[in-house]
């Protein structure tokens, strides 16, 4: 299984912000991680890239 935190989200989302990452994140439809580890939460790849895919422009 490949994971991924929010930094790998940030590049994945093409450079944003830290505290923009964590918005993203945190809203509502965004996929739930698969665990909350001491160095915060991490997601599958595979649905972060569907998240994108489907809810990201390739201007945003």
């Amino acid at each position: 299984m490949d994971l991924v935190g929010v930094a790998e989200i940030r590049d994945m989302l093409g450079g944003v912000s830290r505290q923009r990452a964590n918005v993203i994140t945190n809203a509502k439809g965004f996929p739930d991680p698969v665990a909350t580890l001491r160095m915060g939460k991490v997601w599958r790849r595979q649905d972060v890239e569907q998240w994108i895919a489907e809810h990201r422009s390739a201007k945003d």
